[in-house]
């Protein structure tokens, strides 16, 4: 397959056991199908990038693919909050949590890669409100889908990235893609408080309601 990665340098030979282990899915190399994507996150800071191509070979690679039928939000919502820094405001934002990691973990740390939401700043003060109850998990589910984020593709072992190989780079200018970034990230909030203005909160399923009857989520279409 092939995979862009978004950076202020070109990067021929990604590194194995370097970068920010309070991503996403922890300490990995992270990518997407989509160059456009790529290159604006490589502008996240306003200054010029590049959109290093790779092709990955995913033979004999063990992977995580959370967008399948057998998981849920949720699987996706304890793996983040195993590596993102959150703090619960309340006494029940700290017992959804327990909760959450206590029947949703993954050993997703066991897989060669990983495909997943991203979530960025926005996506995860949405993620904060759903595990403290101020919004429905229908709510989080639709906000997963504003801004268009897509799915990342995440280099988490050795194997893989053995088996990913360099093609070529494409400059990222930040006077075209930094403010792509910002419009994304804007419009995903705006689309989130529009979203809330709309939601009947009564008929929403919460956290605590699915901690209290976990069956819950058995009608739901997520």
């Amino acid at each position: 397959m092939k995979i862009y990665h978004g950076s202020e340098n070109i990067i021929q030979s990604p590194q194995f056991g370097f970068g920010n282990p309070h991503n996403d899915y922890g300490l990995g190399f992270y990518c997407t199908e989509n160059m456009e994507l790529a290159k604006e996150w490589a502008c996240q800071k306003n200054k010029d990038g590049f959109a290093n191509c790779y092709e990955l070979n995913t033979s004999g690679l063990s992977i995580l693919d959370l967008s399948r039928s057998n998981f849920s939000i949720l699987h996706w919502l304890s793996i983040l909050m195993q590596n993102r820094v959150f703090s619960p405001k309340s006494p029940l934002g700290k017992q959804n949590l327990d909760f959450l990691f206590q029947t949703f973990r993954i050993p997703y740390k066991d897989y060669d890669v990983i495909f997943g939401y991203r979530a960025n700043d926005s996506y995860f003060s949405f993620a904060s409100d759903f595990l403290e109850n101020v919004i429905p998990i229908q709510s989080l589910a639709t906000s997963m889908k504003l801004g268009s984020l897509g799915v990342q593709v995440v280099l988490k072992s050795e194997k893989a990235f053995s088996q990913i190989n360099f093609i070529k780079s494409e400059k990222a200018e930040a006077d075209v893609y930094f403010s792509k970034y910002k419009a994304r990230d804007a419009k995903a909030r705006s689309d989130y408080l529009q979203h809330l203005r709309r939601q009947n909160f009564q008929e929403g399923t919460y956290l605590i309601d699915i901690a209290r009857k976990p069956e819950l989520l058995n009608d739901l279409p997520l």
